[in-house]
């Protein structure tokens, strides 16, 4: 079966929340931050495979979401980002996004 148009739903990965922290010592009067920001959600890359010539891989999966990054932590400490930066996904020369 020759499919050529199909519609996905895609969701770039979320950063991760930021934490709100004060430092304290004992001779610094106001301390001051000490909070780290989240991680740097994963994207989604469409890349084009000269080999395929249908979308029929898309026809099972219609919903691609990335995965988000972590939060952060104290000490300035900035949450990880995911360990897959990107999700890629295969599509036909001649593919359009819109």
């Amino acid at each position: 079966m020759f499919l050529d148009e199909v519609k996905i739903h895609v969701k770039a990965g979320d950063g991760g929340a930021g934490l709100v922290a004060f430092r304290r010592e004992k001779y610094v009067p106001l301390g001051g931050p000490a909070g780290g920001d989240g991680g740097k959600g994963g994207d989604i890359v469409l890349v084009v495979n000269p080999r395929l010539n249908t979308l029929s891989r898309f026809q099972r999966q219609l919903h691609y979401k990335a995965e988000r990054g972590q939060h952060g932590g104290s000490s300035n400490r900035t949450g990880p980002s995911p360990s897959s930066p990107a999700t890629a996904r295969s599509a036909p020369a001649g593919s359009t996004r819109t």
